[in-house]
């Protein structure tokens, strides 16, 4: 190809790989800036086939400047000027092929301090997630000691109040008991009274026996 050709092509080429190379540069920030999942966002895919995109262009621009040296190293068919593009083209592909080389390892160590961070939040999200069912566990066996408290102690609370029934039930009887035993001596003297009756009527009955037998007698012996 001519001058003017590998010229304009390698412009293109270099204007290509500086868009690129800005997109590529500019996914340090993204990556740093996402917490979720590398995998899962795409980051990781993005950054290797933009890698590749600027490596494939950074190949092509090889092969132009190869050229271009190849046109160089025949002065007499090129003015200064060209010569000295041809140059600034060189310096160019230079610069590109030491900043993709500083990028890559800006965007390696992005991605490994993302997935460092990742497998941490992971770990604290596991963590997290394995003391929160701990913790369920320990609530539900205080949750059942609860319980089983609580239904002794209404089964303590039925046993006091069966207690106290069973005590008015008692103090029903002594009081009966005592209401009995306090009307017995009235029934004694009842008692008393028919006994000294019964034995009065006797000694009248006997006297009165007496008396008629004397009579008798005295009436026959008389």
């Amino acid at each position: 190809m001519s001058y003017d050709q590998l010229h304009r092509q390698c412009r293109t080429l270099e204007n290509l790989f500086y868009t690129k190379l800005t997109s590529y540069s500019q996914l340090v920030s993204t990556i740093s800036r996402n917490s979720n999942d590398l995998e899962a966002s795409g980051s990781s895919e993005r950054w290797k086939d933009m890698e590749l995109e600027l490596d494939d262009l950074l190949e092509k621009l090889e092969e132009m400047n190869e050229q271009l040296s190849a046109l160089a190293s025949e002065p007499e068919t090129l003015s200064a000027s060209m010569l000295r593009t041809i140059q600034n083209h060189t310096e160019v592909f230079q610069d590109n092929a030491r900043e993709l080389r500083r990028t890559k390892t800006s965007v390696k160590n992005a991605l490994d301090h993302a997935n460092l961070l990742s497998g941490v939040r992971n770990d604290i999200d596991a963590y997290h997630s394995s003391a929160a069912d701990s913790l369920l566990e320990e609530r539900g066996r205080i949750d059942s000691s609860h319980s089983g408290v609580d239904a002794m102690l209404d089964q303590a609370y039925e046993t006091r109040a069966e207690f106290g029934r069973q005590r008015t039930a008692l103090t029903g009887i002594n009081s009966r008991m005592k209401s009995v035993l306090n009307t017995m001596p009235s029934i004694d003297n009842v008692i008393s009274m028919i006994k000294s009756r019964r034995r009065r009527d006797t000694i009248i009955m006997g006297l009165l026996i007496a008396a008629c037998i004397l009579f008798i007698l005295w009436y026959m012996w008389g």
